[in-house]
């Protein structure tokens, strides 16, 4: 008789983590197949804007201020990144905007190929930005999930700055 592994004990790769990226994964691909990828990309948006908006406050908080600095939102977009596990930080800062470059996305590997899954960033960073600095246009200019080695995301800070065609714009909404 084969010895048995108690199923507990059984080398099955599952914990809360890969879990809720796993879950994201295919929520993200599901809208992609049945919505198509701007519909998906939109009903992200709004869950990367409420989360930007969370964020935003537990910052704000958490330095007490009621408003952020152009350096403090900078540092801000690069922090919470880390805090989740992304490796992100500022290529360049001009004026009008800061771009910033990413090695490691938060959600890993199963971000490939789901680039809806970006309007988390772009909203999340958007968010943040105008709410603070009154106005930001996010344009991620390469993504790992749409198969670069790296991301570039810039933010630009004023309306007459430079974009792409896939740039996203965001506005403060009064509080």
């Amino acid at each position: 008789m084969k010895d048995s592994v108690r199923v507990q004990d059984a080398p099955v790769e599952l914990e809360r983590d890969l879990f809720l990226r796993v879950l994201l994964r295919e929520l993200s691909g599901t809208l992609e197949d049945v919505v198509g990828l701007a519909e998906a990309s939109g009903y992200i948006s709004v869950v990367g804007g409420a989360m930007g908006e969370r964020f935003n406050a537990e910052y704000r908080r958490a330095l007490s201020v009621d408003i952020l600095t152009r350096d403090q939102v900078r540092d801000v977009l690069v922090d919470l990144k880390r805090r989740i596990q992304g490796d992100f930080y500022v290529m360049e800062e001009h004026e009008d905007r800061v771009v910033l470059g990413n090695r490691a996305c938060p959600f890993g590997k199963l971000v490939e190929g789901r680039p809806s899954l970006c309007m988390m960033t772009s909203n999340v960073f958007g968010s943040i930005a105008a709410q603070n600095l009154g106005y930001a246009r996010v344009d991620i200019q390469e993504s790992i999930a749409s198969g670069h080695a790296g991301c570039r995301i810039v933010v630009n800070l004023t309306p007459n700055a430079g974009t792409g065609p896939n740039a996203r714009e965001y506005f403060r909404i009064e509080e």
